[in-house]
């Protein structure tokens, strides 16, 4: 009489056929669509422009500021009246001594002014804050780059997680083929008196058991693949059909290595940039003590009537002023702008060291997920030999049914067990990378 063997499997693809179909995406596609289409991504380039358009803004402060004003007045303002009626040259002489000049008529006039403004001399805060904006544009230009990595290393796991999902699903489906088997040959063998009632039980209550883990790992893979298409910013119905991941490649660099590249780590240089600017703030803030000189140039259009030009003149002033005296709050604002750089010094330096501890720490754990999935390699052979073993002595009578699917049930925690500890080593090397201020894609190099 023959019966399966716990070695008999089905093909991946017959297995996993309720997850298949969609678009072919690999790894390395999969982080490339993350990096264009993520939405955490779209944030970081927003940020980008906006830091760019302030540094024009700032950079505008330089240039002449031009302006064009209408001015409607209606006033009998002896004074005033006097000027506005010279303004407009229709001043007579013979009408102002025949009239009451400390009593005018109501006078309308309408004056059309453009001016022109320009900074001469700030005292440094005008180059201040232009260097200010350069620096934080430049800032939001590498958080783009650790966005970007990130929102990589995102779609890179939730890959890994869809891969493992489905492999595992798969591998409760071969098992769950095998424990059926199992259940078909213990009836044949309760039904000959060869084998008590009881192991047949044995055997169904496993086969249950499979079922249940099948439809949970079924769920999961299903969760995943909805994260790995919101990782992508496609839609959450979306599937894809994923390449096979190569086994974990050993680390492409020592500990000091590591530690050497994640010194220029993205979002550090755009802490260190930051930093820069706010140092900057206590040269804006010593301008106060310093002279401002500035430039005027004015052209005005007199007439009774909106927009016209009967009258006109230009004129020409220049500026300098210096702040004496403000109750202290110029030196509290400089010292506030001293112990804010001082503070920031701070926060960056114990950033960078963080950046060493997590380089530290994503190494570890990359080394000790390599080290595992090699333990379970080789526990897994022998899970598959042991099984081998128990399945022949069956065969002469020698164990139990029991005893067969107490050796189907360690080869198939064997299997998931090797299954988990290769995506962990995938994850923890992806996650190093990026830790180490290197792209996620430098792992499949």
């Amino acid at each position: 009489m023959l019966r399966p063997s716990l070695g008999w499997t089905i093909p991946l693809f017959l297995a996993t056929s309720w997850l298949q179909g969609g678009e072919l995406l690999s790894l390395s596609e999969a982080m490339q669509r993350a990096r264009a289409g993520a939405r955490e991504v779209a944030a970081a380039t927003a940020r980008y422009e906006a830091a760019h358009a302030r540094l024009a803004q700032a950079k505008g402060l330089r240039m002449p500021a031009v302006s064009v004003d209408e001015i409607w007045t209606s006033t009998d303002s002896p004074a005033e009246a006097f000027a506005l009626k010279l303004n407009q040259e229709r001043f007579s002489f013979a009408d102002f001594i025949t009239a009451d000049p400390n009593h005018p008529d109501r006078l309308a006039t309408a004056i059309t002014r453009l001016e022109l403004a320009l900074p001469l001399y700030t005292g440094g805060e005008l180059g201040s804050r232009i260097s200010q904006a350069k620096l934080a544009a430049d800032a939001t230009s590498l958080e783009r780059t650790w966005t970007a990595n990130q929102a990589a290393l995102a779609a890179a796991e939730a890959y890994v997680m869809v891969d493992q999902a489905r492999e595992y699903a798969a591998l409760l489906e071969r098992a769950r083929e095998t424990v059926q088997a199992h259940v078909k040959v213990a009836q044949v063998y309760v039904d000959q008196g060869m084998l008590v009632r009881s192991e047949l039980l044995r055997a169904e209550v496993e086969l249950a058991r499979v079922d249940d883990l099948l439809q949970e790992a079924r769920g999961r893979a299903r969760v995943a693949a909805a994260n790995l298409a919101f990782r992508l910013g496609a839609e959450e119905s979306a599937t894809f059909e994923l390449q096979p991941l190569p086994p974990p490649q050993a680390l492409a660099d020592g500990l000091e290595g590591f530690l050497a590249s994640a010194a220029a780590r993205s979002d550090l240089l755009a802490a260190r940039s930051m930093l820069q600017a706010g140092e900057l703030e206590q040269t804006v803030k010593k301008a106060a003590f310093m002279p401002k000189v500035g430039i005027l140039a004015r052209g005005d259009m007199v007439d009774d009537t909106l927009f016209g030009s009967h009258g006109g003149s230009t004129t020409v002033m220049a500026r300098a002023a210096i702040n004496l005296f403000s109750g202290g709050s110029d030196r509290a604002a400089l010292a506030a702008a001293r112990w804010e750089a001082k503070a920031g010094r701070e926060d960056v330096a114990r950033f960078a060291e963080g950046v060493r501890l997590e380089v530290r720490q994503a190494f570890e754990e990359a080394t000790t997920a390599r080290g595992r999935h090699a333990t379970a390699i080789q526990a897994l052979a022998a899970a598959r030999e042991a099984e081998r073993i128990t399945d022949e002595r069956f065969k002469t009578g020698v164990v139990r049914m029991i005893d067969v699917l107490d050796a189907a049930t360690a080869r198939r925690e064997a299997e998931t067990r090797e299954l988990v500890s290769r995506a962990d080593a995938h994850a923890a090397a992806l996650r190093l990378a990026v830790k180490a201020g290197r792209a996620p894609e430098t792992v499949l190099q």
